[in-house]
C-alpha cells in the first residue's frame, strides 16, 4: 500500500495557472494558511487576479500534486474514490487503482488518501483566501471584480462542505446533525476580520456548528457578489452554481426549506437531457443541463491519470483495460425498470459481446457505459447538473411533507422514465439519486448524511468474493483520519483528538 509523503505540499493558484510569480510558497500544513500575507503576494492588477481565479479551477483538475498517483487528478478523483466506498459501484478485473478504497483500507492517517482529501480542499481554501485578501477591506467596484470575489467565497463554502463529511460523522445515530462534533481547522482570510485570538482558537478541530456558520457566511457573500456576474465559461462558478453549492449544503444540514429554494433557483435556465443527450457519454460541459465543469483541451487533458481513464469502460484507459472495470451493483441495476432510459447506460447480466464494446471493460456483465470516450482524451469534467437540483428540491419537499415533491419529480422523470408513476417518497427519491448520479461522486456522501450502511453480500451479488462486506452506518471505516503531517505539525490538535480508525489491515 502506498504511504503518505513526508510533507503536505499545497500550491498557489497563481502557479497552477502557469503565471510567473516570485512570491510563490509551499504550505506544509494548515498552520501556514492564515491568509495574513496574501495581499502582499498579489499585484494590484485585475488581469493578474483573473489568473488566480482560473487557477482555482486548474487545481481542481491537476494530477500528481498530492502524491503522484493515477488516481489523483483533482476534485473528481476525491469523489470517485469515495464512490468506491459504497455499494453502487462494483469493481472487477485486475486489482489496481481504487481497490484499497473499495475495501475500506485507505482511511488511516499514514495513507495517501487521507492526505489527498485534506490537500485537495485545504488548497482550494488557501487559494480562495489569497483572492479574497487581494481586495483588502475595499468593496469591488465593477461586476467582474465582484464576480472574482464571489467565486472565492463560493469555493470556500464548497470545500468546507466536503471536509466536514470526510473527517467527521455528519449525523448521530438518531439521524440528527452531529453539530458539536470536532471537524477540521477554520482558515481565515484577513478580510474576514477575525481577531488574532479567534484565528488561533480555531486552528484545531473546530465543532461542526462553527464550521456551518462559516459556510453559511461564505454562501451569503458568494450570492451577493455573484449576482449580476456573467462568467466567461462553465469552468467558473456563477450565481446559479453558487445556489447549487448552497443547495448541497442545506441538504446536508437538513435545512429543507432552504435546500428546496436554493435548488429551484439553481436549476433555472438549464434544460434536462433528453434521451439522446443522456446516452452521449456525459463528456460535454456545454450540454444545456450542465451547470459547472471543466472544459478539457489538449493542453489540460491528463490521459491515464484522469476521470475517464478510471471510470469509462469504453476508453482505452484503466477501466477499459479491465484494471479495474467499473460496474453497476446488480441490486441497483435490477431496480431500474426497462422503460427507464438510464438502464441503457449499463450492460445487463450477459455483458456486451458486440463490436460496439471494443474494450475488455465494456464487455463485462453490468459494466457501465455511462461515460464515453473522445479522441485525444478531450472529455470534459462535469461537477454539477440540473438533474441534481431537481432531486435536491424534491427530497427537501418530501421531507417537509410538501406535495410539490411529486411535481418536481414528475418533471425530472418525464426525461428519464416516461412510464414512472411512483410516489415521491424520500426513499424513492434517494433511489432515483443512486440511479441518476451513479459514478458522479454522490453515493458516499448520501450514505453519510442519511446515516446508512452498506451490504455487498447478498444473494446474486456481482461484487467480487473478497469485497462482499458489510459496513455499518457509523463505523469508523467511513471517515478519514487527520493526515499524520497535520497531526505532527499542528500544535492545536492533540493525539487524543485524532479520529479513531479500525484499520482492516491491522
Amino acid at each position: 500500500m502506498i504511504k503518505m509523503k513526508k510533507f503536505l505540499i499545497l500550491i498557489t493558484a497563481g502557479l497552477l495557472a502557469a503565471v510567473s510569480c516570485e512570491d510563490s510558497f509551499d504550505v506544509k500544513y494548515t498552520g501556514y494558511l492564515t491568509g495574513s500575507s496574501a495581499s502582499d503576494m498579489v499585484e494590484e492588477d485585475p488581469t493578474f487576479l483573473n489568473s488566480y481565479v482560473q487557477g482555482l479551477y486548474t487545481w481542481m483538475v491537476t494530477p500528481g500534486i498530492s502524491y503522484d498517483g493515477h488516481d489523483d487528478f483533482g476534485f473528481l478523483s476525491c469523489t470517485m474514490c469515495t464512490d468506491f466506498m459504497g455499494v453502487d459501484i462494483a469493481l472487477n478485473g485486475t486489482q489496481n487503482w481504487g481497490y484499497f478504497d473499495y475495501m475500506f483500507q485507505y482511511g488511516g492517517a499514514i495513507y495517501v488518501r487521507s492526505y489527498q482529501m485534506w490537500s485537495e480542499f485545504f488548497t482550494l481554501i488557501n487559494n480562495a483566501n489569497t483572492i479574497i485578501d487581494f481586495f483588502g477591506t475595499s468593496e469591488p467596484g465593477d461586476a467582474t471584480a465582484r464576480g472574482y470575489l464571489g467565486q472565492a467565497y463560493a469555493i470556500r463554502a464548497f470545500a468546507y462542505t466536503y471536509l466536514i463529511q470526510l473527517f467527521q460523522d455528519p449525523v448521530t445515530t438518531s439521524g440528527e446533525l452531529n453539530a458539536n462534533a470536532p471537524t477540521v481547522p477554520l482558515v481565515y482570510a484577513s478580510r474576514d476580520g477575525m481577531s488574532a485570538d479567534e484565528v488561533s482558537a480555531r486552528q484545531g478541530r473546530v465543532p461542526m456548528n462553527l464550521v456551518m456558520e462559516h459556510i453559511e457566511y461564505n454562501i451569503t457573500q458568494a450570492l451577493n457578489y455573484l449576482n449580476g456576474y456573467s462568467r466567461s465559461s462553465k469552468n467558473e462558478i456563477d450565481y446559479s452554481v453558487a445556489q447549487g453549492i448552497a443547495a448541497r449544503y442545506y441538504l446536508l444540514t437538513q435545512q429543507w426549506e432552504n435546500a428546496a429554494a436554493a435548488a429551484n433557483a439553481a436549476k433555472q435556465g438549464y434544460q434536462l437531457m433528453d434521451q439522446a443527450r443522456l446516452q452521449s457519454g456525459f463528456m460535454d460541459v456545454e450540454d444545456a443541463e450542465v451547470m459547472w465543469g471543466f472544459n478539457q483541451t489538449t493542453e489540460t487533458q491528463t490521459t491515464y491519470a484522469s476521470f475517464f481513464s478510471q471510470m469509462s469502460n469504453d476508453s482505452p484507459g484503466y477501466a477499459g483495460l479491465d484494471q479495474m472495470s467499473k460496474c453497476i451493483d446488480r441490486g441497483l441495476y435490477d431496480q431500474i425498470p426497462n422503460s427507464d432510459w438510464r438502464k441503457s447506460l449499463f450492460n445487463g447480466a450477459d455483458g456486451d459481446p458486440s463490436a460496439s464494446a471494443d474494450t475488455p471493460g465494456a464487455q463485462r456483465p453490468y459494466a457501465a457505459r455511462k461515460f464515453g470516450y473522445m479522441d485525444q482524451w478531450l472529455q470534459d469534467y462535469i461537477y454539477m447538473r440540473a438533474a441534481e437540483m431537481y432531486l435536491i428540491e424534491a427530497e427537501a419537499y418530501a421531507r417537509l411533507g410538501d406535495g410539490r415533491a411529486s411535481t418536481v419529480m414528475s418533471e425530472l422523470m418525464a426525461q428519464r422514465n416516461p412510464a414512472w408513476s411512483a410516489s415521491a417518497t424520500v426513499d424513492e427519491i434517494l433511489l432515483q439519486r443512486r440511479i441518476e448520479l451513479w459514478g458522479e461522486g454522490f453515493s458516499y456522501f448520501d450514505l453519510r448524511r442519511t446515516g446508512t450502511g452498506i451490504n455487498r453480500s447478498y444473494t446474486g451479488t456481482n461484487h467480487t468474493a473478497e469485497s462482499r462486506i458489510s459496513v455499518e452506518a457509523h463505523s469508523n471505516l467511513w471517515w478519514f483520519q487527520i493526515p499524520q503531517t497535520e497531526m505532527d505539525n499542528n500544535d492545536f490538535i492533540n493525539d487524543d483528538e485524532q479520529n479513531p480508525y479500525e484499520d482492516p489491515n491491522a
